[in-house]
């Protein structure tokens, strides 16, 4: 085993990840996994691979992808000789579609041009048309001008709407103020700004002004999500999520709930339909909800 491969091996065990967790969380099949541990990286597709997978893996388990591939330069294969190859071979391809695209750009050049003056014949007839005096319907609006006798009737009889208009006017005049009323018991709530715990991973939040916990997970992507009470008891399903599924608890009884997210940037977590805003940047990290000690 490589130096790197003890240094992502350690890593996933202090998450409690096993392969197959891994294998969950990144897509990236379990022998892949095994081979970047054992620093056997003949059985990966291609260089490039090696490098995505790696990226991937120290990801997962909270590792910074950049210093991974800077401590570890000399362990991890490079792939700019791959890239060179590549675009040596791809070089002539281009000035052949280059030169062919000429040709043909050529060859349908008179088309063009025949099609382009045959459209402007038939915009300048379209002008001429347009132009032409309509002298015959200006007369004919003219006699028409005579006063309209309706209108008149219309005047001494108007009709009698006043009285409904005004009693249905009347109807909505309390919905503003049970509006008012529904804001004030939202804007009740308040959710403190996060603190980050010694361990480095758990962000505290403490929530005042409501007796509700209602926690709410939307999953946009593949993210390992659990739900636990003070004790440690699970409350929900621990698993990985996918996109487009929630998780919903309602830990009003516990006042405190420990979510665990293994992709948090896939993740967003409300609480009684409020967002809370990640305090750290991290791909795992713990969110803790509790009650205000001062309530």
């Amino acid at each position: 085993m490589t130096e790197l491969g003890t240094r992502l091996k350690e890593a996933r065990l202090s998450k409690g990840y096993s392969l197959d967790d891994l294998q969950e969380i990144t897509k990236i099949q379990k022998r892949y996994l095994v081979g970047i541990e054992e620093g056997n990286y003949s059985i990966m597709p291609g260089t490039f691979y090696v490098r995505a997978f790696i990226k991937q893996y120290a990801e997962a388990v909270g590792l910074d992808p950049d210093e991974i591939f800077e401590e570890f330069k000399n362990e991890i294969p490079s792939h700019q000789t791959e890239e060179v190859a590549q675009s040596f071979s791809q070089s002539p391809t281009r000035k052949k579609l280059k030169t062919t695209s000429t040709n043909k750009l050529m060859e349908s050049l008179p088309k063009y041009v025949v099609a382009l003056f045959i459209i402007i014949i038939i915009a300048v007839l379209w002008f001429f048309f347009s132009q032409r005096p309509s002298a015959p319907e200006e007369q004919v609006t003219e006699n028409n001008t005579e006063p309209i006798e309706y209108e008149q009737t219309n005047v001494d009889n108007p009709p009698a709407k006043d009285e409904n208009k005004a009693g249905n006017e009347e109807e909505p005049n309390n919905q503003p103020i049970v509006d008012e009323q529904e804001d004030d018991e939202q804007q009740t709530q308040v959710i403190s700004e996060g603190q980050v715990q010694p361990d480095g991973v758990s962000t505290v939040y403490e929530l005042s002004g409501t007796d509700k916990m209602q926690i709410r997970v939307e999953v946009s992507g593949d993210t390992w999500v659990s739900i636990r009470d003070a004790n440690g008891n699970e409350q929900v399903d621990d698993r990985v999520y996918k996109q487009g599924e929630v998780v919903e608890h309602d830990s009003s009884a516990n006042g405190y709930a420990r979510i665990r997210l293994g992709f948090s940037e896939n993740a967003k977590v409300f609480v009684n339909d409020e967002e809370i805003q990640y305090v750290q940047n991290l791909s795992a990290q713990n969110i803790i909800i509790k009650f205000s000690e001062e309530q």
